[in-house]
């Protein structure tokens, strides 16, 4: 009969431990290809993995379709996600990049925009970082859509002393009222596609319409731009922006509306 081999005194092997990963939010712009800047593009074919967030799996996201343009060699990983539930619904699109950042790699997020600025990207990060605690996180600004639009449409938002509010109006104009109430400052309204009536209404209550301009779809197939008095006859896309100037000289100032 064999004999069993003895017990040996050598602890068992202990399962690797993580490696800390690198999570960089990457700002691709607002759709044109042509403003990814060079900083965006090179990470984009560095990293060791490039992801982009969609609300369906089966369909490309417009971040991933402006990857797709400038690093066609890439393979871009869809992360879906629900926008609703626990953690913004970002929990199961931080669990697919896990294994990835556990092994070490850099894993580059593209979002529309900066990924600073009503980007889904924060929320994501936030969703990684509970999870891996050690994560390097890391941003690389983007050209916004309120930057685009004013250069083709040639509007200065802000000069001297002049200040510059952003809102959004995703609910209604209720935050532009706010603003216009007690600045006459320059201002940027995203997100205001389908209130874009309501917007221009609330303008013209202030005197402010005049010299207002609208973009929707900046950059993708759809564009349009103009004075949003000629806009804002129906609504808009979702990615819409409205430039607002500052009431400058001979410009009626918020506590003054138009009657």
């Amino acid at each position: 009969m064999a004999s069993r081999p003895a017990p040996s005194d050598a602890a068992p092997a202990a399962t690797p431990a993580p490696r800390a990963g690198r999570l960089i939010g990457v700002g691709v712009g607002p759709g044109d290809p042509a403003l990814v800047t060079l900083q965006a593009l090179e990470t984009l074919r560095s990293a060791d993995r490039v992801v982009a967030p969609v609300s369906a799996p089966d369909a490309p996201g417009r971040a991933e379709s402006i990857v797709r343009q400038v690093a066609p060699e890439r393979r871009v990983v869809r992360l879906a996600v629900e926008m609703r539930g626990p953690e913004g619904g970002y929990g199961p699109a931080a669990e697919q990049v896990l294994p990835w950042l556990d092994a070490g790699e850099t894993v580059a997020f593209a979002t529309l925009g900066d990924p600073s600025i009503y980007s889904t990207f924060p929320a994501f990060a936030a969703a990684v970082r509970a999870r891996r605690p050690a994560t390097t996180v890391e941003w690389l600004p983007g050209i916004c859509a309120f930057q685009a639009l004013a250069a083709l449409t040639g509007t200065v938002l802000v000069d001297g002393t002049e200040s510059l509010s952003l809102v959004t109006a995703l609910d209604g104009p209720g935050h532009l009222e706010e603003v216009l109430a007690r600045s006459g400052g320059a201002v940027v309204v995203y997100k205001g596609g389908r209130h874009l009536p309501a917007v221009a209404a609330s303008l013209a209550a202030r005197g402010r319409l005049a010299g207002a301009v609208a973009g929707e779809l900046l950059g993708l197939p759809g564009q349009r731009l103009g004075p949003l008095a000629e806009l804002a006859d129906q609504p808009a896309a979702y990615l819409s922006t409205v430039l607002v100037p500052p009431a400058r000289s001979g410009q009626p100032t918020p506590d003054a509306p138009e009657p």
